[in-house]
């Protein structure tokens, strides 16, 4: 029970947090050059992080913090949970842009703050031209040293399960030449996939080192990242 009185509050406080921080984003953030918004982003993130400790008991621990990226990079990361889709703010470094659903961009608050960053925003039944939206906008971005942040899983999958990696990813680092980041994670065992409830307890992160994807085709980079983040997701808790 106090588990799930703990969750409410959070949840609560989340909400409250999307409204404060994607109002000043689209407000005072516009007003702004693209790194004050892209600041705001990260104290959203340390924000919430912040208050799951506090509120759920809920922490996290980095393993490989020296493999973050520090310039332009594709991070390839496990999905698990909603977890991870907050704290990578906070966690990678505030220059970053998303690949995500376009359907987060009709929300209120947090959909107009999602456009007001550089985001690739694809409609995921678009196949091919979904793909090349990603290629090109993704290595404009690159360009403009961002960090491109993917979850080749396309959707959250719950621990224990697997779910076919898509090639979109792939094909950007095949293509811009930009090294790639694979992370791995356990947040789906404390804070689970379409449930309410975050367990207490410290969540581990595991961030490989980055690898050049020249001469690679996009189907190895694939394989090579999914073997990776499946092996050390595998060696993680895989109880609260």
């Amino acid at each position: 029970m106090l588990i799930t009185i703990r969750s409410m509050l959070y949840f609560g406080a989340m909400i409250l947090s999307i409204g404060v921080f994607g109002l000043a984003i689209v407000t005072i953030g516009m007003l702004m050059p693209l790194s004050a918004r892209d600041r705001i982003s990260a104290a959203w993130g340390s924000t919430n992080l912040w208050l799951m400790r506090v509120i759920c008991g809920l922490k996290y621990r980095i393993h490989g913090a020296e493999n973050l990226p520090e310039h332009a990079a594709i991070v390839m990361c496990k999905h698990q949970s909603t977890w991870e889709t907050i704290s990578l703010k906070s966690i990678i470094r505030p220059q970053q842009s998303w690949i995500l659903k376009q359907e987060l961009m009709r929300l209120p608050i947090f959909g107009w703050a999602l456009a007001a960053i550089p985001n690739i925003p694809i409609d995921r039944s678009a196949g091919r031209k979904a793909v090349k939206q990603i290629v090109e906008r993704g290595t404009k971005l690159l360009k403009q040293d961002r960090t491109i942040i993917v979850f080749p899983e396309g959707t959250r999958t719950a621990p224990g399960e697997r779910r076919k990696y898509g090639i979109g990813g792939s094909l950007l680092a095949e293509k811009s030449g930009y090294p790639v980041v694979p992370m791995a994670h356990n947040a789906g065992v404390f804070w689970r996939r379409r449930g309410l409830k975050k367990y207490p307890g410290t969540i581990d992160v595991v961030v490989g080192e980055a690898f050049d994807p020249k001469g690679k085709k996009a189907s190895e980079i694939t394989r090579k990242v999914e073997a990776w983040i499946e092996a050390e997701v595998d060696k993680l808790p895989s109880k609260p």
